[in-house]
């Protein structure tokens, strides 16, 4: 059988050969957004590649920051990646991956991205391996650092996780908050931001992460672009929570989905617990507890995250008045809108306005407003 994958355009700059041959979201988040991209002409992002690296999570930062572009399709990331010594990475698959830069480029990173690599047993990831120590040192100040899954266990290791909140794999959350105690492990959510240090869950999270950072850095109008190209959803609802291991369902018993659906064109108005539980013909206490283990989140925090996220396409996209973009997301008034932006997101709707707003020319009225 042969299997196919497209890929749209050529590869994006930054990109490893594998081989011989080069180839091409309360919240899941914690934590403040102060740190945002600073240089948002060409921010550096730099992939360490360790020996057992696993190949989808190396590739990840290049697929998603590489595809930022601005509304003049320049390059908004530089993505490099490099090895300890600049020599080939043995990875976790059949194949190695050569790579063109040694770890000097660290001291260039603005981002520094560790993919997870395998690493022996549990007991032996505590130890910071011996090519990886120091090199935290040759960052300059300010660069995010940045790990994905099991990655993390280099950062605790490291001490840069001591006091801070923090994730990784569902699977591992146990083992490694008895290996870390000073870290304050959450293996609900799918990634973690404390500001200049994030932490993604396991595999694909790495995805959300490295979308959320895009989004952190230039807005969601961006992040959901690089999200329709890469074919990924901009936002994923819940945390690693529905992901981890519990008894299946009966086939036939109904699910949350299509009264989530609903909600989500019903935003601009109030939605009553009780009025989604009848909309699911279950009862409140059912329609809550089914809802938690689908989503990994109660009813009315995943109503708020969706709030927000709509607030933030119209603040980004439209010239409403902050009172009327608080009405269309269903928050009711201003104040209301200012104090769950400022909690989730850390800065006002002014501010975000001010921040993130889209070209003129790329600016269109709310297609809601428009069809009320």
């Amino acid at each position: 059988m042969l299997i196919f994958l497209c890929s749209r355009g050529p590869p994006p700059r930054g990109l490893p050969a594998y081989g011989k041959a080069a180839n091409a979201e309360a919240s899941p988040t914690i934590g403040q957004t102060a740190n945002s991209c600073k240089n948002l002409a060409m921010h550096r992002v730099v992939v360490l590649a360790l020996d057992g690296v696993y190949p989808f999570e190396l590739s990840i930062p290049v697929r998603i920051f590489g595809t930022a572009a601005g509304p003049d399709e320049a390059p908004l990331y530089e993505v490099l990646t490099c090895s300890v010594d600049g020599g080939p990475v043995r990875t976790a698959a059949d194949f190695s991956v050569t790579v063109e830069n040694g770890s000097e480029i660290l001291a260039t990173a603005d981002t520094l991205v560790i993919p997870p690599f395998s690493c022996g047993p549990q007991d032996e990831r505590v130890r910071l391996p011996d090519e990886v120590a120091g090199i935290f040192d040759r960052l300059r100040p300010g660069a995010r650092i940045v790990s994905i899954c099991t990655a993390s266990y280099v950062l605790a290791a490291a001490g840069l996780l001591d006091g801070r909140p923090a994730t990784t794999h569902w699977n591992e959350a146990e083992h490694f908050q008895r290996m870390f105690p000073n870290v304050k492990v959450n293996p609900d959510v799918l990634f973690v931001d404390d500001g200049e240090v994030l932490t993604a869950a396991g595999v694909a999270s790495g995805v959300d992460l490295c979308l959320y950072l895009v989004r952190r850095d230039h807005g969601s109008e961006v992040a959901n672009r690089v999200a329709r190209l890469c074919v990924v959803p901009p936002w994923r609802d819940g945390g690693q929570a529905q992901f981890i291991e519990r008894p299946v369902p009966e086939p036939s018993a109904a699910t949350t989905s299509e009264t989530r659906a609903w909600a989500l064109e019903r935003l601009h108005r109030p939605i009553p617990l009780t009025e989604m539980a009848g909309r699911a013909r279950m009862s409140i206490r059912t329609f809550t507890r089914r809802f938690r283990d689908e989503v990994g989140m109660t009813p009315g925090k995943w109503l708020i995250q969706q709030r927000v996220e709509r607030a933030r396409h119209l603040l980004e996209t439209t010239d409403l008045p902050v009172d009327r973009v608080a009405e269309e997301a269903g928050f009711g008034t201003g104040a209301s809108m200012r104090k769950h932006l400022t909690t989730i997101i850390g800065v006002s709707p002014t501010a975000y306005r001010h921040t993130f707003r889209a070209d003129a020319s790329l600016r269109r009225p709310s297609k809601h407003s428009a069809a009320r």
